[in-house]
């Protein structure tokens, strides 16, 4: 399924693209390819879900974010799609998914990532989903960080 040249990308990126001007340049230049050759299979691998996704991991601590978030939202299933898009969409939400409720443990099944400088910030965030959502909030929580878990990508 990969070749050689392709776990030779993965294994150049695992820790992220080269912080260079032309960083597929550079990943070119170690494995004798183009750059144009790297960023083909690159794609290819994103669309055969071989990598999730290509983008920039900010550490919010450094930025200043430190009051992070997690909101979660107890919506209607069949309404889910849309409030997820939207909320999706929100310029302080930095992802939005759909998980699973757990009868009796858990009634949460949307999720919004929320980083701001300071808790209160982060509240009227929620809060402003709170008014998106309307009638069709039936119950939210934020769940604050603790402490910044290790971000790591695919390993070989």
């Amino acid at each position: 399924m990969l070749d050689n040249i392709d776990k030779k990308i993965i294994r150049l990126t695992q820790d992220g693209l080269p912080l260079a001007t032309q960083p597929y340049l550079n990943i070119a230049e170690q494995l004798e390819v183009s750059a144009a050759e790297v960023m083909k299979r690159m794609q290819q691998m994103l669309d055969k879900g071989i990598i999730r996704r290509i983008a920039a991991v900010p550490n919010h601590y450094k930025l200043g974010y430190v009051a992070n978030g997690m909101s979660v939202w107890n919506i209607a299933d069949e309404k889910i799609l849309g409030y997820g898009k939207r909320i999706g969409q929100l310029p302080f939400v930095s992802h939005c998914y759909q998980r699973p409720r757990h009868p009796g443990v858990w009634k949460y099944n949307l999720f919004a990532m929320i980083h701001a400088l300071d808790r209160n910030q982060v509240e009227k965030h929620v809060g402003t989903i709170a008014e998106l959502v309307g009638d069709d909030n039936r119950g939210h929580e934020v769940l604050y960080s603790k402490r910044m878990l290790k971000k790591t990508g695919m390993r070989i």
